[in-house]
């Protein structure tokens, strides 16, 4: 908690950009893949809409975390190991991420379109068969009870505090989950736009953001090892999280902006 900003204003904006990062994690994308191919393609209305749906049951579990955590941190001190633990294993989590990624990119057939890959739907068998609303939205806080989501909303639920009670806890929680909700939803009517078309268009853009999530992955998963093994290192990024935060969401935003203007470009007709 202390490397997060100690300015109210700076805090909200930081914990923004967790949300619309945490929106492009590849659990999230591989599972909004599955459950919109899912539905789409057996022509329910909702298709489109599974990331939105995902991001809301998602949410659902974080402003409920968030609100615990603000009522309950009078009384409750986070443990000094828990910062530790929490980083290492974000770092394990995501060069495993980057690593499967980059694979899938790089055994994928040229002609055929890259499909992101998790590890949490692994975990959880055919989940990404969900044919009803509420039960994609029940996918979506199911996959919300893990690790890294859990510690990161109880994170900013105890900042939050240094500002008030539950009431600013859920604030913090209400911004992390509109920016995750922007990006899954973005990502759900894009794969429906993947799906109805199979040019080399679209093979081009599914590859943009697998190389995109696989590079972002493998890049702050090296700079977290650097932070905490080098002194030095630490030191020169005390202060700049918001603008590393930034950096992030902008390389994965500017990619899945290429990658929507690849599919949404006409088919080329050969004569």
């Amino acid at each position: 908690m202390q490397e997060l900003p100690t300015e109210w204003t700076a805090l909200c904006a930081l914990v923004l950009l967790l949300g619309l990062k945490h929106g492009f994690d590849a659990d999230h994308l591989a599972t909004i893949d599955g459950l919109t191919r899912f539905n789409s393609r057996r022509r329910r209305w909702f298709g489109r809409y599974c990331g939105a749906l995902f991001s809301l049951g998602h949410g659902a579990v974080v402003l409920t975390i968030a609100l615990a955590v603000g009522t309950a941190s009078e009384r409750w001190n986070t443990p000094h190991w828990l910062e530790a633990f929490g980083a290492w294993t974000s770092i394990l989590f995501l060069s495993l991420i980057g690593a499967v990624n980059l694979h899938a990119v790089l055994s994928t057939a040229p002609g055929e379109i890259v499909i992101p890959v998790g590890l949490k739907g692994r975990l959880l068998g055919r989940l990404n068969q969900a044919g009803h609303p509420l039960t994609v939205a029940l996918v979506g806080a199911l996959f919300a009870l893990s690790f890294d989501t859990v510690s990161q909303s109880a994170l900013f639920a105890l900042a939050a505090t240094r500002f008030g009670g539950p009431g600013h806890a859920l604030i913090l929680g209400a911004l992390f989950v509109l920016g995750m909700l922007v990006t899954d939803g973005i990502n759900g009517l894009w794969i429906s736009r993947l799906i109805a078309r199979s040019d080399q268009l679209a093979c081009v853009a599914s590859r943009v953001m697998g190389l995109a999530v696989s590079g972002v992955s493998l890049l702050v998963a090296a700079f977290g090892v650097a932070k905490l093994t080098l002194p030095a290192v630490e030191a020169w990024s005390e202060g700049r999280e918001l603008a590393f935060g930034f950096l992030v969401v902008a390389v994965v935003t500017l990619s899945f902006s290429a990658a929507v203007l690849l599919a949404r470009r006409p088919a080329v007709r050969t004569v």
